[in-house]
């Protein structure tokens, strides 16, 4: 049977940022073979949006297998700084690592950021008849408003194997969010006043830290473009006063990820399906610690929308993506996507009530063969005049 793209003699015969980059300072000089080459990945991080203006930065992606395949996934490791034009500084650091065998995975990152956060509301746009104060925070036309302020967290889990492909863990995460105004509307009220002031929160800082416990099942053959298999994890988060957090609170949390490879000569073409949600069960969260837009682990759900634009208690988002090859060399390959989202508010929009969606298509441009390190270029849209570039490293999911 003829070698297809998930074998090392197809890695080979790809052809990736590396490899144009030789072509040009030197070329007829033979190149490396795949397996040798530096599962290290930089590239400049390059964006521009309203909110934060022009940013430029640094990005880093590192991927390594700790031991034998097929029998231990990829360990993966990413960072970026970078600055804006509007000062903002934002630097963090994850890893997700699979020790030899995959007996145990540990997941984590750090974030350091002086910031601003997009306040477009509470719950999914949905118009709601009631005082003032609840118009101001159901924010039906999604007003923007901006919150600057300071971010940091720390978050990290650990898995055991106990069966194939299926893992328990624990950990802990630390939300801390200090210093917060709108600099440009201080004497406003924002939905994020409305919500802080009625549960009983400042509006000025707060901390959400809490304990973290996940069951875990993977199959997926890879961790940063998946051709096949499925992903599926289950949370459960507990914050707790005493441990620093300024309310308690119990959440709920789904992860769930299927691929579809639609070729076995040119797995490349895949089907991939993701849902995503959170429920809280008791307790208060901070304001922008609410689950919505954007506010899965690596922040890239909601393509169209701005991260936070719509969020609630409790959400629940699904996306279904085409991946194709462009070029036979692998170099270039496309995308197209929908995803849909709802929240409720509170105010008598409940969740499943009321959808927004969004839709897009982008281009992936191939960074590292051994890795399947790619830079990902999407345009999306969606309600509201909502639509923007979203530029990232490897696939939303």
């Amino acid at each position: 049977m003829a070698k297809d793209s998930l074998g090392k003699d197809s890695v080979k015969r790809a052809y990736d940022i590396g490899d144009l980059i030789h072509q040009i300072f030197r070329p007829g000089k033979p190149l490396k073979p795949a397996q040798k080459e530096s599962g290290i990945t930089p590239m400049p991080s390059i964006a521009y949006n309203p909110s934060i203006g022009a940013q430029i930065g640094l990005k880093a992606v590192a991927g390594k297998v700790l031991g034998n395949e097929p029998h231990t996934l990829m360990s993966i490791a990413a960072t970026s700084a970078s600055i804006t034009t509007k000062g903002i500084i934002y630097f963090y650091l994850s890893h997700n690592v699979y020790t030899p065998g995959n007996r145990w995975n540990f997941q984590g990152s750090l974030v350091a950021a002086k910031t601003v956060v997009p306040d477009f509301g509470l719950g999914i746009g949905a118009k709601v008849s009631g005082t003032p104060e609840q118009e101001i925070l159901a924010n039906p036309d999604r007003k923007v408003y901006v919150i600057h302020g300071e971010y940091y967290n720390f978050k990290e889990k650990v898995y055991k194997q106990v069966m194939d492909h299926l893992f328990v863990g624990a950990g802990v995460s630390i939300d801390i969010r200090r210093k917060l105004i709108d600099k440009d509307h201080p004497d406003a009220v924002t939905p994020y006043q409305v919500y802080s002031e009625e549960h009983g929160l400042k509006t000025n800082h707060y901390l959400s830290n809490g304990f973290l416990f996940n069951l875990q099942y993977t199959t997926r053959d890879h961790q940063n473009r998946a051709y096949k298999g499925i992903y599926a994890d289950a949370g459960l988060r507990v914050n707790q006063s005493w441990i620093g957090s300024t309310k308690n609170a119990v959440q709920i949390t789904t992860d769930f990820r299927k691929y579809w490879s639609l070729s076995s000569k040119n797995p490349e073409h895949v089907i991939a399906f993701w849902n995503w949600g959170s429920y809280l069960v008791s307790g208060t969260l901070p304001y922008f610690e609410l689950p919505g837009t954007g506010k899965d682990a690596n922040f890239r759900s909601g393509r169209g929308y701005t991260v936070g634009y719509f969020k609630g208690t409790d959400y629940f988002y699904s996306e279904v993506e085409y991946r194709f090859p462009i070029t036979t060399n692998k170099f270039l390959s496309g995308v197209t996507f929908f995803n849909i989202q709802t929240a409720n508010d509170n105010l008598g929009t409940k969740l499943f009530q009321k959808w927004q969606p969004a839709g897009g298509a982008g281009l992936r441009i191939l960074f590292n063969k051994a890795t399947r390190t790619n830079l990902a270029v999407d345009y999306a849209f969606g309600n509201f005049g909502a639509r923007g570039l979203f530029l990232g490293l490897n696939e939303v999911f």
